[in-house]
């Protein structure tokens, strides 16, 4: 077991072995908070994403598991207290996202986007829920497309609308736990997740679109998830932040 007398505070981040995700269990070790990394598939990059902490003298883990499988998010969150004691931060980065015209989706693929950003958003969060300790927070993650509502997301927007109120409604019930509940929402981050299935010219319209001119990185979303769990954060609560830009 870690030596937890040296542990200020420990977070639980899903989807943390690639992009924003990543680059989030990075940015929470950089102020010495211990991150158990969760990840869906590739044992590769969830063991680079601790070697990355441990290698600069922080404390991680990585924990396989289907964020929208009860059992799993359990023994996930069972897994951070045994080995760091508790847990206070969660973020829940993990996410699906297929592009089409809502007349032409596969259903199935439909089912699949909405079980893990629905369900699998409402796992996470039970378990936070159930588990967080007094000056804890929680960040979802939405998207700005639920605002800009571009053509061809019409799976991801409904899935990321219901995050958004999810999230609402969860910081109201939290009420006396002293838990903060936001959601941060990107517009378009040069993430595989993001630049999967764009043609070079749309990558490019997208980022001109934005009247900063460029795409966000991971860590411009990396940092409000930092501020956000952080104690000079905790006044904001119950909130959907779109973090984009200015892209409207």
């Amino acid at each position: 077991m870690a030596g937890q007398n040296d542990i200020s505070r420990v977070a639980v981040v899903t989807g943390g072995s690639r992009g924003i995700g990543r680059r989030t269990v990075e940015r929470l070790a950089e102020e010495g908070v211990a991150v158990v990394v969760g990840y869906a598939s590739s044992d590769e990059e969830a063991a680079a994403a601790v070697a990355g902490v441990t290698g600069s003298g922080g404390q991680a883990i990585a924990v396989r598991g289907d964020v929208a499988d009860e059992k799993a998010m359990a023994e996930l969150f069972d897994r951070a207290e045994q080995t760091f004691g508790g847990v206070d931060i969660v973020v829940h980065a993990a996410g699906r996202m297929a592009l089409s015209p809502l007349a032409e989706l596969d259903l199935d693929v439909l089912d699949a986007i909405h079980r893990t950003n629905i369900r699998g958003t409402f796992v996470v969060n039970q378990q936070a829920a159930r588990r967080l300790r007094p000056g804890g927070a929680i960040v979802n993650f939405s998207t700005s497309v639920v605002g800009t509502s571009f053509p061809n997301y019409s799976a991801y927007v409904a899935s990321k609308g219901a995050v958004e109120a999810m999230t609402l409604v969860l910081a109201r019930e939290l009420r006396g736990r002293d838990v903060t509940v936001n959601a941060v929402a990107p517009g378009p981050t040069a993430t595989d997740l993001f630049l999967d299935g764009k043609t070079e010219e749309e990558v490019t319209r997208l980022a001109n679109a934005v009247p900063l001119e460029r795409l966000g990185a991971p860590t411009d979303i990396a940092e409000l998830v930092a501020f956000l769990t952080s104690p000079a954060g905790h006044w904001v609560n119950g909130q959907n932040i779109r973090v984009n830009g200015g892209l409207v």
